[in-house]
């Protein structure tokens, strides 16, 4: 008979300053990578930065601003038009679980949001080499 648990993974890490901190770091690992970095415009990291900040914020149980800004995620279809193939899928996720460790989530969080990071890329593959 008691309340019901309404905090999110998002509120348990610290909310915005902490995806800010994952996002961050992932850019600055992918600006660098010769197979992803020609992927993103290069007149709008800072875009793509709040792209992907706001889609993981929402996803985890944060503000609904992605969908509020761009409608449905809709992912595989926003990234059709970029050669996700294997090689830069394992490349994404080398930069993302990079994010991940320097971010030192509660172990619990970190293995939800791998394992879910896992799964999203996979889903994007759409190329073969």
């Amino acid at each position: 008979m008691g309340d019901a648990v309404t905090e999110t993974l998002w509120s348990q890490v610290g909310g915005t300053a902490t995806f800010e901190r994952i996002v961050s770091t992932f850019y600055r690992g992918v600006r660098e990578d010769p197979l992803l970095a020609p992927m993103y415009p290069e007149a709008d990291w800072e875009g793509a930065e709040w792209r992907l900040r706001t889609f993981l914020e929402q996803y985890w149980g944060g503000p609904a601003t992605y969908s509020e800004q761009r409608g449905h995620p809709r992912l595989r279809m926003r990234h059709a038009a970029f050669p996700v193939t294997p090689a830069a899928k394992e490349r994404w996720l080398v930069h993302m679980h990079a994010a991940l460790d320097e971010a030192a989530l509660p172990p619990m969080h970190d293995a939800a949001f791998r394992d879910y990071i896992e799964r999203a890329a996979l889903a994007l593959v759409n190329r073969f080499e």
